[in-house]
């Protein structure tokens, strides 16, 4: 009987797919041994060159404990609520439950990460449902994931005599109604405003110390337990694409479209795979070598929820935790809210010039 069963068993399709990297693996044994340890490095080498650097001996981790602690400060003392009666009144006429402003307006004080660590938990206590959940992470992808952004895009924007607050006006505030209003229109359909008095406090009653202190140590649990090994993932992939030399005509395609949406193509590659940050620092110093147009949408796609590990990588690890959402949940949401972005920055770049050139 047990010999029947087994010969009765068929072929599933992941036994299938491992049939074909056992014989793709034997077959690169055989025709070029090297190249199994050239994509090993391949992938090693992307990855490390961003870990390493970057996150582990770098700026952006500390500033991510930081982020974190501050983050929480804010809630101890009274942010999240203070945001909430807010946002209460005006998501009425949207239609949608007002936590879904709340990590965007995270995002612009601290990080993506910290958005998503302490703004995540706040959908479940407010009863937002899983659409509701999903146009918080699109909303959320709408900001900078980091305050230098805005410090070097107001200083390249000035460089070129474009009018700064109404660029700020159009790309930073109101997209947190639009977004939400669009994508309730479109997409997520399953919806519902609430009043204040049905949403419970988030104020934490814990001490201040302890605030302090269990802040920070849940900002080193993200970096090192989340966010790293996230993107060391997404990396070794980009890495694998790489050796294969598929990700070349990626990068070069990328380009092609930035400059069709008129905007300044290397800084725009730079935003998308590297981060805003380092964008914005490389065009603030040569702003003035490019159109206004090229400028202000350059800043809008750097004011923006990438880079790709961002998408693919932190947002799925992060807010799986602490919503009803799966990673694939996470990741459509957030690259509808990246499309978006890009979508923004090409209008901005493009069509609105006539408003914000003096």
């Amino acid at each position: 009987m047990a010999a029947n069963n087994e010969k009765q068993r068929k072929v599933s399709r992941i036994e299938a797919v491992g049939l074909v990297l056992v014989i793709f693996s034997m077959a690169m044994l055989f025709l070029n041994a090297g190249a199994v340890g050239g994509l090993f490095n391949a992938m090693f080498n992307r990855a490390f060159k961003v870990v390493v650097p970057v996150y582990v001996t770098g700026s952006i981790g500390c500033a991510i404990i930081i982020s974190v602690t501050m983050g929480r400060i804010l809630e101890r003392l009274g942010f999240t609520d203070a945001l909430m009666r807010i946002f209460v009144p005006l998501m009425k006429y949207v239609g949608v439950n007002a936590c879904v402003a709340i990590p965007v307006i995270y995002n612009i004080l601290g990080d993506v990460n910290a958005a998503g660590r302490i703004s995540s938990p706040i959908f479940k206590k407010a009863g937002a449902t899983k659409d509701e959940q999903k146009i918080g992470i699109a909303t959320m992808m709408q900001a900078p994931c980091s305050f230098s952004i805005l410090i070097f895009g107001i200083i390249a924007m000035t460089a070129v005599n474009v009018r700064v607050f109404l660029v700020l006006v159009l790309s930073y505030f109101l997209p947190i109604l639009l977004v939400p209003f669009f994508l309730r229109l479109t997409i997520w359909r399953d919806c519902k405003a609430v009043s204040l008095h049905e949403i419970p406090i988030f104020t934490p009653e814990t001490g201040f110390l302890p605030t302090i202190f269990g802040a920070a140590k849940e900002g080193a649990e993200l970096l090192f337990t989340l966010i790293i090994p996230a993107c060391a993932i997404v990396f070794a992939g980009i890495g694998a694409l790489d050796f294969f030399g598929l990700w070349a005509p990626f990068e070069g395609a990328l380009a092609a479209m930035l400059t069709w949406m008129n905007i300044e193509p290397e800084s725009g590659v730079v935003s998308l795979l590297a981060g805003g940050s380092l964008a914005m620092a490389q065009i603030k110093d040569i702003a003035m070598n490019f159109t206004p147009q090229m400028i202000v949408g350059s800043f809008v796609l750097a004011s923006s929820g990438f880079p790709l590990q961002v998408i693919f990588g932190q947002v799925p690890v992060i807010w799986t935790a602490s919503t009803d959402l799966s990673h694939r949940d996470c990741i459509v949401a957030a690259t509808i809210g990246a499309a978006i972005r890009l979508a923004t920055a090409g209008i901005f770049a493009t069509f609105l010039g006539f408003l914000y050139l003096r």
